[in-house]
């Protein structure tokens, strides 16, 4: 990537020649991915049941506004991201380049939850739409009920049919999809704001009211910040063109704009279908929020307020385009998350960190392995049924808040190396505000009701504990220990699974302890005043007993299981410790045999190179403390090896060794030679290093006259005014050991000993 933010035309060759993927989505296109990838079914069902009925139609509005503006700082983060590191895998790449694969892996971990969450919710939508729209056309073969939810089997195979149509497209083509895609977002966009603008200019001429603007029990600030808190669900998508950054087909500065654009149609779009859903509703119910608190016992189009509204205002057409509209947000979500998933683990598998299989392209360029193993586990999922999958698409709130936490604290250590002021500033409040975020999500009492169904903190603790399983499968093979940090992914998994299985006991206990108020209630009904005399005392007392002790088991019963999770989690996190203290140890032999010359057991010359940078960086940060450098060569090992053979000369090198060792005994000595030997004289040796070096010179007297090994040896002192690296000290002992060399034997030569 260039500086000013653009990928060249020959870097787009490159791509290509080199087996890559193919450059071909289009700035239109990307923006088609943000949007259809943010809106899905849930537009629709979820600002009714989960926006409108708690917060109203003000609460709504100004919570949506507020969640725009927290996105928006995400945005900013993002796009400096996406420009900086356009790579395949987006967050994940970026995340794992910036904080190390440790918390590279977290992110993965929790966009692929994240991601298969809304694939899988839109996956069981395609029942939905058919059941509303088409009656009971799919509704045949056996049938079966999950979690309340009837699960036909003629549905189930209209769902594997979309999934798999929708996989064949996208492993065959990248063009058509980002074709498709912006057809479908555009068409989208359109009848959401045409039906929303009708309807609210209509509505003044009817009876219907927009109250209540904010609902019962809290006050309107409180159900504005839920709303708030809870707008990651709403947005999460949009940053999945982050994926697709290595097939931009234009320079990659125009994603700030996209991006950007994205966010603010997105929330005019949920804007618009909240409107339309409290415009109109049936004449029995007294208000829209009667309505809505209803939607769930009605069939047909009253099933769907904002169809409802739109019928009421454009009749027959005005539903035909919402048809249309629902099927395009459907479209765009099935493509959009596909090929935002393979492209993540088109990435993982280039690091190793999920099967290499997923990292081949086909003829077209395209991770076809990748969206084919989705597939297969997407086909799957109709037969779930749609209640757990609902109960999967809560985590995403908390998966999303997660995944933008890590952006922005990524973009903070990018923007700290590289002083860039505005975005370490966005980075920081970015990270803040989803830790936020999450503690508002997990924490009960915060908000004025829960963000996430019981069900929810289960599946989350499930997914934890497979990531820590599967953290434990890639420590096993990190043979490089790549993985430097990671008692970081055990403590952060740990801490959100004792958070989650916390909020779990807690929500049972609350449902236990109102259901026995509610059996408490009935009880007293039933046996009123006037039948006192036919009810003891202790009978009351002992149901009042009875219900306390359903409380108290239940508390009991979800803590034990709390507890078993825990210890579950503590005896995978050890496991993951001993495997990795062992691979440690293994790796430590492996560097030390690296470092250790064979023969004589010093270190040897690789390791002298390591401890010359080392030297090298503390020189130039003006760190260094004071060192000398002694190189010693043994004098005769060449006659030694030609007379007597190199097992001999082996014999006479050890020897040697072994008085160079004597003599330094608190410095480190490497054989960087045959015959040559250095010593980093440093503390202690340093001090007594004249001393040490008179040593040397007595022995090699001894040895001159009365015949043994000699050693020529020449010593440099670091001088912090000359000398400018290792190498300085190194050539001027190297220089007196040769002047020492030479003079010794010339004393040999006047009649010494042969060597003994």
């Amino acid at each position: 990537m260039q500086n000013d933010g653009t990928v060249s035309e020959s870097t787009q060759i490159n791509r290509e020649k080199a087996g890559g993927l193919q450059v071909s989505f289009t700035p239109l296109g990307m923006w088609a991915f943000s949007i259809g990838t943010s809106i899905g079914w849930g537009s629709f069902i979820v600002t009714c049941n989960t926006y409108l009925q708690k917060s109203g139609i003000l609460g709504t509005i100004f919570g949506l506004l507020l969640g725009m503006a927290v996105v928006l700082v995400i945005t900013w983060n993002l796009q400096h991201m996406i420009r900086y590191a356009p790579n395949a895998g987006g967050v994940y790449t970026f995340v794992k380049a910036n904080n190390g694969k440790d918390l590279g892996f977290i992110s993965m971990w929790f966009i692929l939850l994240t991601y298969l969450a809304v694939l899988w919710a839109n996956i069981t939508s395609v029942p939905l739409f058919a059941r509303f729209f088409l009656g009971d056309m799919f509704q045949f073969g056996f049938h079966y009920t999950v979690f309340g939810y009837e699960v036909r089997f003629g549905e189930a195979l209209l769902s594997i049919g979309a999934v798999v149509l929708i996989g064949l497209l996208c492993m065959n083509s990248s063009r058509i999809p980002n074709k498709i895609m912006i057809i479908s977002a555009l068409a989208f966009a359109v009848a959401f704001a045409v039906c929303a603008v009708i309807a609210i200019f209509r509505h003044g001429s009817t009876s219907f009211s927009y109250s209540p603007m904010f609902a019962e029990g809290s006050s309107a600030f409180r159900q504005i910040v839920r709303i708030a808190v809870i707008s990651p669900w709403a947005f999460i998508g949009f940053e999945n063109i982050s994926h697709f950054s290595e097939e931009y087909a234009f320079p990659v500065k125009k994603v700030r704009g996209i991006l950007i654009w994205s966010v603010v149609i997105t929330t005019a779009l949920y804007l618009f279908v909240s409107l339309l859903s409290v415009s109109a509703y049936p004449p029995q119910y007294d208000s829209w929020l009667d309505y809505i608190q209803d939607m769930g016992n009605l069939k047909g189009i009253e099933a769907v307020p904002a169809f409802y509204a739109a019928n009421y205002y454009l009749g027959q057409t005005g539903v035909t385009v919402l048809m249309l509209a629902l099927f395009a947000v459907i479209l765009t979500s099935l493509i959009g998350n596909m090929l935002a998933l393979s492209r993540l683990l088109y990435a993982a598998g280039r690091e190793e960190e999920a099967p290499r299989s997923f990292a081949v392209l086909n003829r077209k360029a395209i991770p076809s392995k990748a969206i084919l193993a989705i597939v297969a586990v997407s086909v799957l999922i109709p037969f779930l049924g749609r209640t757990a999958i609902g109960w999967i698409v809560d985590v995403t709130t908390l998966g999303a808040t997660i995944i933008f936490g890590l952006i922005s604290y990524a973009v903070y250590r990018f923007a700290s190396e590289k002083h860039q002021k505005v975005e370490r500033v966005t980075g920081i409040v970015g990270a803040i505000l989803m830790i936020l975020f999450v503690l508002l999500l997990l924490i009960p009492g915060l908000l004025p009701f829960n963000a996430m169904e019981t069900e929810s903190y289960i599946l989350f603790i499930v997914w934890a504990v497979l990531g820590l399983i599967y953290f434990r499968i890639l420590i096993r093979r990190d043979k490089k220990r790549e993985h430097r940090q990671h008692i970081l992914v055990w403590i952060i998994l740990l801490v959100l699974v004792l958070f989650a299985s916390m909020m779990w006991v807690s929500r049972e206990t609350e449902k236990t302890a109102k259901q026995t108020v509610n059996n408490i209630y009935e009880y007293h009904q039933a046996h009123a005043s006037e039948d006192a005399d036919e009810v003891s005392a202790e009978e009351r007392v002992e149901f009042l007993n009875q219900q306390a002790d359903k409380i108290s088991s239940t508390n009991t019963l979800f803590t034990m299981v709390s507890l078993g999770i825990f210890l579950l989690f503590t005896f995978i996190m050890m496991s993951n410790y001993n495997d990795t203290k062992k691979l440690g140890s293994h790796l430590k032999q492996i560097q030390n045999k690296a470092h250790i010359d064979a023969l004589t057991g010093v270190k040897n010359k690789n390791f002298y190179r390591d401890e010359e940078e080392r030297l090298d960086l503390l020189i130039e940060t003006n760190q260094i403390s004071d060192f000398a450098i002694v190189i010693l060569d043994v004098n005769n090992l060449k006659t030694i090896n030609d007379n007597l053979g190199h097992q001999e000369g082996d014999k006479y090198i050890l020897k040697a060794c072994k008085i160079i060792c004597d003599k330094f005994k608190k410095s480190p000595v490497f054989r960087i030679g045959g015959d040559e030997f250095i010593v980093l004289a440093q503390g202690e040796d340093y001090e007594n290093l004249d001393q040490l070096m008179n040593a040397m010179t007595e022995h090699n007297t001894d040895a001159v006259e009365n015949g043994g090994i000699v050693i020529a040896c020449g010593m440099a002192r670091y001088d912090s005014n000359n000398d400018e690296r290792v190498s300085d000290v190194f050539d001027r002992a190297d220089q007196i050991m040769y002047e020492n060399k030479n003079a010794l034997k010339k004393r040999s030569k006047n009649g010494a000993s042969a060597p003994r």
